[in-house]
């Protein structure tokens, strides 16, 4: 018996574990105009060690929110980027695994493994048809070797990762999630494939797969990159899916995963035009957001709140480096146009709200303010006490700001239209 996933799956961060609430009010929003669309609360053992949390904060949270809204759908718990080494402490309070496997991919899983999975998979060799793919795609022997070279091992890992949760809850109480996405390239459609195909091989009854897909996902602002070309393999992906649950009775539920979805908002009328067009359900992840919606409550409510964010971004700006540090690959701030701290110290609640909130239209929105303010939820969890107490003082506003960025500018137009 396999857990099967929703269509349409939500992953929604909550760095302070204060906002459960407000964040399933934007979905039973969503529910109210017919879209049924399933909350997954996510946090990852990093965030978990610099908030000094645990993550029964966050079943303890989304249990909370679902009892007093009386959520009659269902609801997940993400142990966000876990392995072998992290995936403990989660056990009680998961129920939805995100299996990080980056560090193994490129590593050789040796010429047994190699030739074993070709002899097992002629279909992998010659001219391959997929069904939404306009043409066919033709792959040597040398071909699939070297794509199981680079996937194999990690592959083997996620199985590894996934038996062991596996022994702990019991088949049919835990969705899998496998990351394929710390590569430098996006995967070709033979290369997803290829993936699938060992995933099946492994036993592994995967829900949701992240694969990598060309442009820049930076944290908590818009997509960079081709357009075009990102809707072209994110159409790509979703054939190669369909043909490998058919292919290797993989889950009928298995969908892609978009990670760092916070805030792609060009993407959102191209992946809801390929979903359309597959009839296709999606999982995408969202961190950081909500915790830009405290900062953005907290400025909004004037006063001390206001001295409080103004602060938290001074001490951001101060430690700069050391926060931007960890996410390097996944924030691009040019310092240059980080205003200083004494600067902001001047601007009144509207003017640091319209420096904050993703607002395209509006001209003084800054995104290298609002990446760095991103990675700088540490400042706010060294503040102790004094943050939480701040976000219980002003929780209506804060809520508004929570409830209104996840509903209008995230589930609306990805699913809405």
């Amino acid at each position: 018996m396999v857990l099967e996933l929703p269509k349409f799956t939500f992953g929604v961060g909550d760095r302070f574990a204060h906002q459960a609430g407000a964040q399933l009010a934007a979905f039973v929003q969503a529910a109210a105009v017919g879209v049924e669309i399933t909350p997954v609360w996510n946090k990852s053992n990093r965030e978990h060690l610099i908030i000094g949390s645990e993550p029964a904060s966050v079943r303890e949270a989304a249990d909370a929110a679902i009892l007093a809204a009386d959520w009659q759908g269902r609801y997940f718990v993400d142990a966000d980027h876990i392995n072998l080494e992290t995936v403990d402490r989660f056990v009680t309070a998961s129920d939805f695994y995100t299996l990080d496997v980056a560090d193994a991919i490129g590593c050789d899983p040796g010429n047994a493994a190699v030739e074993a999975f070709v002899q097992a998979h002629p279909e992998l060799i010659g001219e391959i048809v997929i069904e939404g793919i306009a043409r066919p795609f033709v792959t040597t022997r040398e071909d699939i070797e070297k794509i199981f070279r680079q996937f194999g091992h990690a592959v083997k890992q996620a199985a590894e990762i996934y038996q062991h949760i596996l022994a702990a809850k019991g088949e049919g109480n835990f969705a899998t999630e496998v990351s394929m996405d710390e590569t430098d390239e996006p995967q070709t459609p033979p290369e997803l494939l290829v993936i699938l195909a060992a995933l099946a091989d492994a036993k592994i009854p995967v829900q949701t797969v992240a694969p990598k897909f060309t442009g820049r996902f930076n944290k908590g602002v818009d997509y960079v990159g081709d357009l075009a070309r990102f809707e072209q393999e994110f159409a790509d992906d979703l054939a190669v899916i369909s043909h490998a649950v058919s292919q290797y009775s993989l889950p009928k539920s298995l969908k892609l995963s978009v990670h760092s979805g916070s805030d792609k908002f060009s993407l959102y009328a191209p992946i809801r035009r390929c979903l359309a067009k597959f009839d296709a359900g999606l999982h995408i992840k969202t961190a950081g957001t909500t915790w830009l919606e405290e900062v953005i409550g907290l400025a909004d409510s004037g006063g001390e709140a206001l001295t409080l964010a103004q602060e938290i971004y001074r001490q951001a700006y101060d430690k700069r480096s050391a926060l931007c540090e960890p996410y390097a690959t996944v924030i691009d701030i040019d310092e240059s146009k980080l205003p200083l701290p004494e600067v902001v110290d001047t601007w009144d609640s509207a003017t640091y709200v319209a420096a904050l909130r993703h607002d395209s239209n509006e001209a003084f929105y800054n995104p290298h303010l609002r990446q760095l303010l991103h990675v700088g939820f540490k400042v706010a969890a060294g503040m102790g006490d004094r943050y939480l107490k701040a976000l219980q003082d002003h929780e209506a506003t804060i809520a508004k700001n929570v409830t209104e960025n996840l509903f209008e500018r995230h589930l609306k137009p990805l699913f809405l239209g």
